[in-house]
């Protein structure tokens, strides 16, 4: 019996989305209740899995102090990548943040997303 790849493919994928839904929801609902520990540990893998939504949500978090040093450097660099990824409020969060940065830090900000992007989200 043959078994059509197209199927396994679209049952692995519909496995693997759920999984990180789940996931992203944990964060999520640990972020609303000021559980930032854990929505920084659900968040960071999806992220560096390509997640749009969780790069926009680690940049709020980076951006805001939220359980992290407030970094504006790294705050762009995960609302770059979540735009990058189509996540369009990282877009809107990082247009408004590069207003606040000076040129030498929103440099080392684009510097940091394009390392992350060159490495698969292994330099991030």
């Amino acid at each position: 019996m043959r078994i059509n790849k197209l199927l396994v493919i679209l049952a692995f994928s519909m496995l693997f989305n759920n999984a990180v839904a789940a996931d992203f929801n944990k964060g999520l609902k640990a972020a609303q209740s000021g559980d930032f520990k854990t929505a920084l540990a659900e968040w960071t893998p999806l992220a560096e899995q390509g997640y749009a939504d969780a790069q926009s949500n680690l940049g709020t978090m980076y951006d805001n102090g939220s359980g992290v040093l407030t970094d504006t450097k790294r705050a762009y660099m995960w609302y770059n990548l979540g735009s990058y990824n189509s996540n369009e409020l990282g877009g809107e969060n990082k247009d408004n943040l590069a207003k606040e940065m000076t040129p030498a830090d929103l440099s080392k900000a684009q510097e940091m997303s394009i390392r992350c992007l060159e490495s698969n989200y292994t330099d991030c």
